[in-house]
């Protein structure tokens, strides 16, 4: 199950990174929400797939149950959100100012 996951996240960091060598904003700004998905699931995977009990002082189960990545997690999810969320309210400003979303005219780069 955890070599799926792994496979699964260096499917969506491929997927993210051809959408961050896209010439479209939009593109580029989903491709950044598709990066921080990957690295959840990377996050997730390498801090074990195990069940287990919660670690409670005065009871002695055997496995315990990490917290940690699940707390990294959801921070970065939050943090995550609000930084897309940014992204796309600067995108959608610079399309209302400049009337494109086009990297190449943003920088003002013409063909070469």
């Amino acid at each position: 199950m955890e070599t799926l996951i792994i496979v699964l996240a260096g499917v969506l960091v491929m997927i993210a990174t051809y959408l961050f060598l896209s010439k479209n904003l939009i593109r580029v700004i989903l491709g950044s929400a598709i990066l921080s998905h990957a690295a959840h699931l990377l996050i997730m995977t390498m801090g074990g797939l195990k069940t287990g009990s919660v670690p409670i002082v005065g009871e002695k189960p055997i496995a315990y149950t990490d917290a940690l990545p699940q707390a990294l997690i959801l921070t970065s999810i939050v943090i995550g959100f609000a930084v897309t969320a940014l992204f796309l309210v600067l995108a959608y400003r610079t399309y209302r100012k400049l009337g494109t979303d086009n990297l190449d005219q943003l920088r003002g780069i013409s063909d070469e």
